[in-house]
């Protein structure tokens, strides 16, 4: 145990510092900034289409409290509405608005010219590594909780 605690520190602190830069990064944007669960639930209903609560709440493994407070910020903001169930059903599911389509689009460019200016001298292969290894992470995180997260179709824009 003790062995396995000591192999992973390294990464446990770099994956620390890598969400505190993230964060330090949200923190200096201005106007039409997405507070961080405004931005995961956008990206979801993005990735995913329309969703209920219940969907949404099993999807981050949030009780569907937490979930119905944030979303109603995306309501309040007209970033979401609501949707009759297309299936029929009486539960109403949300939906990304043209205008939480455009705060996310502007929030995501914004990432990727910050990550452009970070990784700018790396060499591209070492881009894709990255990648390919963040993406295997994430993929073992998702298979270990059994939630996975939508993903385009492999040689899709932004993979």
């Amino acid at each position: 145990m003790a062995e396995a605690q000591e192999r992973y520190a390294g990464l446990q602190r770099e994956l620390l510092l890598l969400s505190r830069y993230e964060m330090a990064a949200r923190q200096r944007e201005t106007d039409g900034t997405l507070e961080r669960s405004a931005h995961l639930l956008l990206t979801r209903l993005a990735a995913q289409g329309p969703m209920t609560i219940a969907e949404l709440a099993q999807a981050f493994a949030l009780d569907t409290s937490t979930i119905n407070r944030q979303t109603a910020a995306l309501l309040r903001d007209g970033l979401a509405r609501r949707v009759p169930d297309p299936d029929g059903g009486l539960a109403r599911r949300l939906q990304m608005t043209e205008e939480g389509a455009r705060r996310l689009a502007d929030r995501d460019r914004r990432s990727r010219e910050g990550l452009g200016r970070v990784l700018a001298d790396w060499e591209p292969a070492d881009v894709r590594a990255l990648e390919d290894l963040l993406t295997r992470l994430n993929r073992s995180i998702e298979a270990h909780s059994g939630r996975n997260w939508p993903r385009p179709a492999a040689g899709a824009a932004g993979r």
